[in-house]
């Protein structure tokens, strides 16, 4: 046993750690290795034998619990003879919450020891109740119909009824009890879905990303590669485990390269956002860390000039700051450069990229140390003429959008831009991108209609996203499902939204754009705005102000509605999702202030 190991007793049921507890050691003292394996379980062997692994933190960055890989194999080979003596049998199906801690890493490996498929699911966010949660749980459980759930003790009363008539439940605590006679685990088959990956949009129609071993040790090995990985490197991160950025980019990804990686829980970064940079600035090694834009947008604006941010952080250590998971804001990126620049982050850390569940987890990664580069397009060519190519009268007033370049396609990937015929277009033309290669899905699991609406015979998916290539780069434009199209022309949603964020008192995330019906049958823009002030003078102002904006960028008047704070429904992973914003508008779920009154 390493002087680690000694700090713990062996099983997911450890004590606390003491105090003079240390993190896994930044070098593994074994061969650096990527890409030699073709399962998740070859690779997690070959990385216990090393030093490297996991550490978790709480809220203020204290360190808690460390797990190297050697002990998290060990209980995972346990917690597979566990779900073979519970009588679960290949193929079946094992759901996870996916609480950040030790407990689920073991149970996830231990189900793919055992050739079960784990299915992580979302812990209870903050935003719409208990019962909004047991509803999105409960679909999800019918879609994957596991054999079992298991999560954290204290949340079973919830899980439990969610799951109820669907699947037996167990607490972490309660597996760990159960007996683990000696048995023989299976052989794990390259060419086996490994897990479900379920996206973080709709809960109405779930969609089960079936993930092969051999994909999705792929897009690892490219992810690798396109990040110039290697010794000397350690992971820190607060993403949650239920989504493909935290499952695959944080978890799976360091340990298929024995890397060490210090982890807070997501509830504790949104209380203390800072702890992520101070976690950062503790170890040593070149960080790797990654987050959507509103992480970042977080924790510059919890920075007051009166901070000494170059006293409290060393972020000259942050190798790669990834960017992804939503549409990019080169605003906030400077924002957040401008903040910690006292304490050494340079700007060309970020490193942009575009993926998604359906595509294991990413498609492209931009080129280590370009930082954020971005075309200025004109909006009018984004909403009529589909070509990204500059305004096309410089006599007129141009309003541009920059749009960020999100780099070249992993190794064994390629994209496409394809027009409404089907047909590749040319670089600088908008149109969908599709993607190609290893890594790519084996489909929506027990889906064969959504997969084949979205994945063709061949192999192309079709993602779903709107944007163009230049010499190989790829930019994304925007969701097609979210294109606002009046009269013939097409809105973005994000450029109406970013317009009204200029307007003094309103912030990214505030508002959600899309279109509507009115009652004369027309067509028209609608924003609903999240509201602080209580004064109804100053809202009548507000409604007017954004819906000058509005008709500034669109030609139109716009159908205004300020609703209370915290009003708009977010994904599991956070981001905005305007299509269920404007289902409850629609279906009255959301009622505006002026309604309410």
């Amino acid at each position: 046993m390493t002087a680690v190991e000694t700090n713990q007793t062996s099983g997911t049921n450890a004590p606390d750690a003491p105090a003079t507890l240390a993190a896994t050691p930044l070098m593994s003292g074994i061969e650096f290795v990527t890409g030699r394996y073709q399962t998740l379980t070859e690779a997690l062997d070959y990385a216990a034998t090393g030093a490297t692994g996991f550490n978790f933190y709480d809220a203020k960055a204290n360190l808690v619990r460390v797990y190297p890989y050697s002990m998290l194999a060990a209980d995972a080979r346990e917690g597979a003879l566990r779900l073979i003596a519970k009588g679960v049998q290949p193929g079946d199906r094992i759901a996870l919450i996916a609480e950040t801690g030790a407990e689920f890493c073991a149970a996830f490996f231990a189900a793919l020891y055992a050739g079960v498929l784990p299915v992580p699911l979302p812990l209870p966010t903050s935003f719409g109740g208990r019962q909004a949660y047991v509803e999105q749980i409960r679909v999800q459980l019918t879609s994957s119909d596991p054999a079992l759930v298991l999560g954290p003790d204290s949340l079973k009363s919830i899980f439990g009824e969610a799951a109820e008539g669907i699947a037996e439940t167990l607490g972490w605590e309660e597996f760990a009890a159960l007996p683990a006679p000696a048995a023989g685990l299976p052989q794990a088959d390259p060419d086996a879905i490994a897990y479900l990956q379920y996206s973080s949009g709709s809960t109405r129609f779930p969609h089960g990303v079936a993930v092969t071993h051999r994909a999705v040790m792929a897009n690892l090995a490219g992810h690798a590669k396109s990040m110039e990985i290697a010794p000397g490197d350690r992971g820190v991160s607060w993403l949650p485990w239920y989504h493909d950025m935290g499952l695959v980019g944080t978890l799976l990804s360091p340990m298929a390269v024995q890397m060490s990686v210090d982890y807070i829980a997501t509830d504790d970064f949104a209380r203390r956002p800072l702890s992520w940079l101070t976690l950062i600035s503790r170890n040593p090694g070149n960080s790797l860390s990654y987050s959507p834009t509103f992480g970042y947008d977080i924790c510059a604006r919890r920075v007051s000039t009166q901070t000494d941010v170059e006293g409290r952080f060393d972020l000259s250590r942050w190798r790669i700051a990834g960017n992804g998971a939503d549409m990019i804001r080169p605003d906030i990126c400077q924002a957040f450069v401008d903040a910690f620049a006292p304490a050494g982050f340079r700007a060309e850390a970020f490193t942009p990229s575009y993926g998604l569940a359906e595509a294991t987890l990413a498609v492209s990664v931009a080129p280590v140390g370009q930082g954020i580069v971005c075309d200025l397009i004109d909006e009018k060519r984004l909403a009529g003429e589909g070509f990204a190519d500059g305004p096309s009268d410089a006599s007129k007033p141009v309003r541009y959008r920059a749009i960020v370049d999100c780099g070249i396609a992993l190794e064994g990937l390629t994209i496409e831009i394809r027009g409404e015929n089907g047909k590749p277009l040319p670089d600088r033309q908008i149109g969908r991108v599709l993607v190609k290669g290893v890594g790519i899905m084996q489909g929506y699991f027990r889906d064969p209609e959504a997969t084949a609406a979205c994945l063709s015979a061949d192999g192309w998916l079709d993602t779903g996203d709107m944007g163009y290539l230049v010499d190989g780069h790829i930019f994304i434009v925007g969701r097609a499902k979210d294109m606002i199209i009046l009269n013939g022309k097409n809105h973005w949603p994000q450029d109406i939204e970013w317009a009204i964020e200029q307007l003094e008192g309103f912030k990214a995330g505030d508002i959600a754009a899309f279109s509507i019906t009115t009652p004369q049958g027309e067509e028209a823009p609608a924003v609903l705005v999240q509201c602080r002030t209580t004064d109804l003078d100053e809202r009548a102002r507000l409604k007017e102000a954004i819906r000058t904006k509005v008709r500034a960028i669109t030609g139109m008047n716009c159908v205004v509605e300020l609703v209370p704070p915290r009003t708009l429904p977010r994904t599991s992973s956070g981001k905005l999702s305007r299509v269920k914003a404007r289902q409850l508008y629609l279906s009255g779920e959301i009622i505006p202030f002026d309604v309410a009154a």
